[in-house]
């Protein structure tokens, strides 16, 4: 499913991540560009046909640019040496759980969840899995939720998130910053014949987590606007 001249072109941009050699080979990162959008739009379309949710998306509108800020960087090479798609409601900058796309030679990844929301959205998803820890552990602890996102993204607080009771049983599912998974292909997986089965098996199981978490924060902005 994936075009190997992405990963070709990420290959070499990241031995050579500099403007010259960039602008020298600007027909190349065009090609590139332009094939990881029409991937874009089939991972949209396999995203949609397993979760409507997401609604009507246009690869331009989830794609992140492939310019880095380096106004306040330590590093202050110019060019990401990746490739990277947010499928969600609302585009790359929903703040709603989604399907990231992320593409780079050797540490390619597809990801979901909400990754350092807002304070309220990281709230909402909390008080969800507060009044339904049996059901965000049952899709956590699925075998197969397992086999495919083995872990969450572990950035926790050490106490309590305010607001909730510390003697909470599973207090723990609650001190997440970010309530993100990620799964981690090989270029091979996502290159070979069998790449388009490998990626629907992947939003398959994904589904489940990000439809909780949207279920939180879509009730809460509910409740606000009541």
């Amino acid at each position: 499913m994936i075009d190997p001249i992405i990963f070709d072109f990420l290959t070499r941009l990241k031995e050579n991540n500099n403007r010259e050699w960039f602008t020298e080979h600007k027909p190349e990162f065009i090609g590139a560009k332009e094939a990881f959008e029409k991937n874009v739009t089939h991972f949209i379309n396999i995203v949609k046909e397993i979760d409507p949710s997401v609604g009507d998306q246009v690869a331009k509108d989830c794609i992140f640019r492939i310019y880095r800020d380096t106004r306040f960087a330590k590093d202050k090479t110019p060019y990401k040496t990746n490739m990277g798609a947010f499928v969600s409601k609302g585009g790359r900058k929903s703040p709603l759980a989604g399907y990231y796309l992320h593409l780079e030679p050797y540490a390619s990844m597809i990801a979901g969840g909400i990754y350092c929301p807002q304070s309220d959205v990281l709230k909402a998803v909390r008080k969800e899995i507060y009044h339904f820890p049996e059901e965000f552990k049952q899709i956590l602890f699925n075998s197969e939720f397992k086999k495919v996102f083995p872990q969450m993204y572990e950035d926790k607080l050490k106490m309590a998130p305010k607001g909730f009771p510390k003697d909470f049983e599973d207090i723990e599912l609650l001190k997440y910053k970010s309530y993100t998974v990620l799964h981690s292909p090989t270029d091979a997986e996502l290159t070979g014949k069998n790449a388009e089965s490998h990626i629907k098996r992947v939003v398959k199981v994904l589904e489940p987590f990000n439809s909780f978490i949207n279920r939180g924060i879509t009730e809460e902005e509910e409740e606000i606007q009541l």
